[in-house]
């Protein structure tokens, strides 16, 4: 992968695990042909697919349910209002009703991103749904267009599933210090309480007193050991935005 590509595939992830709100298009099923298009909150997983978590009287559901074939635009609007030259990211693929052996997994970490959900959890009509993606567009701005590589945001296993608990709870007792200053040097945010609550491929989620943020790596973590080496590097790269 060039250079360009290599940023570009970090800058979509980064926008994809950043936000959590995008438009589905799905294939309407009352009138042929057409797209409908749906304003819609979303969770992306351990690794890059995303979960959705829709009721089954929605118009969306229903043309899902006919065809499956999707698109989905996560989009962000630059500090200086040019529209134009904003980043954003178009998803295609097919979505899937999320497996019964999945869902509590799924739940857990869909609530962890969007809390509110657990609302929705009360109704019997709701269903979590997994999108599976087959083609990549991204638009970081001007002359940065590019079609990705499907390949690496299909849905893995990390090899560190089985430590993520400890992995978690190693972080937020003994290197608080780390996770403070990472997250003031993404973003700004000085917060002595902030916490990790959730892991993925790309970098990890973590809670503070502003609402939750994403944490982004600078390669793929597919192991417990990578997971480590990252985790040291930031320490050592963010050292001077302790608080």
């Amino acid at each position: 992968m060039n250079k360009n590509f290599l940023k570009y595939e970090l800058d979509a992830i980064n926008l994809m695990r950043s936000s959590n709100l995008g438009i589905l298009s799905t294939h309407s099923e009352k009138f042929s042909g057409y797209p409908f298009g749906s304003f819609t909150s979303y969770a992306s997983s351990r690794s890059r697919m995303i979960y959705f978590y829709f009721s089954d009287l929605a118009q969306h559901t229903v043309n899902l349910n006919e065809n499956p074939k999707s698109c989905f635009t996560i989009f962000k609007v630059n500090s200086d209002g040019n529209l134009q030259n904003s980043a954003r990211l178009t998803l295609m693929g097919d979505l899937r009703i999320v497996d019964q052996k999945k869902v509590d997994d799924c739940s857990a970490q869909y609530q962890l991103s969007l809390p509110e959900s657990k609302e929705y959890s009360k109704m019997h009509d709701f269903n979590f749904y997994q999108f599976e993606i087959n083609q990549i567009r991204w638009i970081g701005g001007f002359g940065q267009i590019a079609w990705l590589n499907a390949e690496s945001w299909k849905d893995i296993n990390p090899g560190w599933i089985k430590s993520e608990n400890s992995i978690i709870d190693h972080m937020n007792k003994d290197h608080s210090k780390s996770i403070q200053s990472s997250l003031n040097a993404h973003h700004n945010i000085k917060d002595k309480e902030s916490k990790i609550i959730r892991l993925t491929i790309d970098g990890y989620y973590v809670k503070c007193k502003e609402g939750i943020f994403f944490i982004q790596f600078g390669s793929l973590c597919n192991t417990a050991e990578q997971y480590k080496d990252q985790l040291v590097a930031q320490a050592k790269k963010y050292k001077e935005f302790e608080l």
